[in-house]
C-alpha cells in the first residue's frame, strides 16, 4: 500500500488537502519492528512521529529495569512521538514494540511546514494531539489511583 493511502487513512490526517497528502507521503517510511526492539528512548533526539500501521507500542516512562510505568498502550491507527509538536527536541518516553510491528514513520518538520502554512489545518491538528495528550493524562491518572489504591493502609 503506498503511504499516501496509510496517511490519508488515519484520522488525525483526514482534513488534509491531496497535495498535503503528498507531502507527508513523499517525508514518510512504513518501518517494521520485532517484538521487543526499541523505536526510540526517552532523551534521543525527536524528529519524526509515528503512527501504528499494525502491532502494538508501549510508552513508558523509564526507571528501573524492573518497574518502568506504562503510559499508554498504541495501537493500530495510533499516533505516538508527539513532543515535538510541543518544541520539545528529544523524546519524552520509551516507545517499545509489544509485538511484530509495522509504523509509519513521518518526518516532523515537513508535517510542522504543511501546519504553518496552513493555520486551520494546523489547528485541527493540533487539536487532534491536544485530545490524544488529555486522554494519556487520564489513563495514567487512573492507573495511578489504582496503584495507590492497592496499598494496604496501616491502621492504628
Amino acid at each position: 500500500m503506498a503511504e499516501a493511502e496509510r496517511v490519508v487513512g488515519q484520522e488525525i490526517f483526514r482534513q488534509l488537502r491531496t497535495e498535503q497528502i503528498s507531502e507527508i507521503s513523499a517525508a514518510s517510511e512504513v518501518v517494521k519492528f520485532k517484538a521487543g526492539d526499541t523505536i526510540y528512548r526517552r532523551g534521543q533526539k525527536a524528529g519524526s512521529v509515528y503512527v501504528v500501521m499494525e502491532g502494538r507500542v508501549a510508552l513508558r516512562m523509564p526507571g528501573n529495569e524492573s518497574f518502568r510505568l506504562a503510559i499508554d498502550i498504541c495501537d493500530k491507527g495510533d499516533l505516538f512521538g508527539t513532543s515535538v509538536f510541543f518544541n520539545m527536541e528529544k523524546y519524552e518516553l520509551d516507545a517499545q514494540c509489544t509485538e511484530d510491528s509495522e509504523v509509519l514513520k513521518i518526518d516532523f518538520w515537513v508535517l510542522k511546514d504543511i501546519m504553518d502554512r496552513d493555520r486551520l489545518t494546523g489547528l485541527a491538528i493540533q487539536t487532534q494531539i491536544a485530545k490524544i495528550y488529555y486522554n494519556r493524562y487520564i489513563n495514567t491518572m487512573q492507573k495511578l489511583q489504582a496503584i495507590l489504591m492497592s496499598i494496604p493502609l496501616e491502621t492504628a
